[in-house]
């Protein structure tokens, strides 16, 4: 039986998931003291979150902006052959490859810091809405979902494939879908900028 609050928590969590991470990476923006060896050691790091990023949304398309788990199919293609959540590894990359570029002149107690709000709130969001998405998944697709979850590990990438479905990239989809997160990801290069000429 479902709990409620449980839910509508995990409703919530995701309808805001932009929001909620807005706040660790301001603090990484203000409170961070890049340095050139640290930002050459993060951003291919960062960028390679991104590319992910988009190669998965280019098979799943824009419904990945949605403030609600919606899915007109179960995309299995692409980087999902390898990963069922390749969008939060992306975000995950994107955000070590940050976590670090801000960083290199920190204290260590101030660089875990920074690594522990960063990183440990995105785990714990990716927490509460993975299984939110996965129930849904699981009533709209039912077995072809569960013979997929066999198939595909969640989190960390298999190095063989499961067998593509019939989904095809469609790079056209990107800019739309993206637009935000380009933004974002614009804003924190900025940022890194800045803090390094002032650093």
């Amino acid at each position: 039986m479902k709990d409620p609050l449980t839910e509508d928590l995990q409703a919530f969590v995701f309808a805001n998931r932009g929001l909620l991470l807005a706040a660790p990476a301001a603090l990484l923006a203000a409170f961070g003291r890049p340095s050139a060896f640290s930002v050459a050691v993060g951003l291919p790091t960062a960028f390679a979150g991104e590319l992910l990023r988009c190669w998965a949304v280019g098979y799943s398309g824009d419904t990945t902006r949605n403030d609600r788990v919606t899915a007109a199919k179960l995309v299995t293609s692409g980087p999902y052959a390898y990963v069922r959540n390749p969008l939060y590894l992306g975000n995950f990359m994107t955000a070590l490859g940050f976590t670090v570029a801000f960083t290199g002149k920190n204290s260590f107690e101030t660089k875990c810091g920074l690594a522990a709000c960063a990183l440990g709130s995105m785990a714990a969001l990716y927490a509460t809405i993975i299984p939110h998405e996965e129930e849904y998944l699981r009533e709209r697709f039912g077995e072809e979902f569960d013979r997929y979850c066999e198939r595909v590990p969640r989190i960390l990438p298999q190095l063989d494939p499961a067998p593509d479905g019939e989904a095809q990239w469609d790079p056209s989809v990107i800019g739309r879908a993206e637009s935000k997160t380009f933004v974002t990801f614009g804003a924190m290069l900025a940022l890194l900028a800045l803090k390094s000429i002032s650093a």
